[in-house]
């Protein structure tokens, strides 16, 4: 079993630690789980320092989350005092790829949504691809579109700079970054996630993707 953190297979990040916590050694933790267990379980852990590509074991004691935030506070077996705490500011915390919570139905891990296909369930159109999951209120797919226009910003000079010494130069062009649409993960919308077979299947109601507006 290879440790190195560069392969994905083996390691998923659950968080960062940003900063120290009291004068207990205590560290907050920026979460990047949707599993308060990850924090709050007592049990072994995985810490990466920055510039460090083999993770280092490390036992969490305890945890809690911050009120109203993407946030944890956790206690790290030997790290008892706040100069020891902030030592591991920028350190991931991590856990293995076999250690994954048990989850409930229509639930799913954020790495098995990534890069899935995703098909418009009544045209069988290929829309795009997942590349990015957030959470607002309820989660969201951001889906790139395969069909990408093919647009230019023109970036023209400021008048206030152009005098009549200046020579007047042709406005440059700056292609467009690839076009995304949101996707509300909801059953009513997305009925269907196969896994297996690495897509996703939309029943999107009218006005959501308006893909007919878009240039292509």
């Amino acid at each position: 079993m290879q440790d190195n953190f560069s392969d994905s297979n083996q390691w998923i990040e659950i968080g960062m630690i940003v900063s120290s916590h009291g004068l207990r050694g205590e560290v907050k933790v920026s979460s990047e789980s949707d599993f308060p267990e990850r924090f709050e379980d007592p049990g072994k852990r995985w810490i990466l320092l920055p510039n460090q590509t083999i993770p280092q074991p490390i036992e969490l004691l305890k945890g809690y989350q911050i009120p109203g935030k993407n946030m944890y506070v956790v206690k790290l077996e030997g790290i008892n005092y706040r100069d020891e705490a902030e030592k591991l500011r920028g350190c991931k915390l991590l856990v293995t790829a076999q250690d994954l919570p048990q989850l409930n139905e229509d639930e799913f891990h954020v790495a098995d949504l990534m890069n899935l296909e995703v098909y418009h369930q009544e045209t069988q159109e290929n829309i795009g691809f997942v590349v990015d999951i957030f959470t607002a209120g309820h989660d969201l797919l951001e889906v790139q579109l395969h069909k990408q226009p093919i647009l230019e910003e023109v970036v023209t000079p400021e008048v206030s700079k152009i005098s009549r010494k200046s020579k007047i130069k042709k406005p440059k062009r700056v292609k467009n970054k690839p076009i995304t649409i949101l996707i509300p993960f909801v059953k009513e919308i997305v009925p269907i996630v196969d896994l297996e077979h690495k897509k996703i299947y939309l029943n999107p109601p009218e006005g959501l993707l308006n893909l007919k507006d878009i240039p292509v």
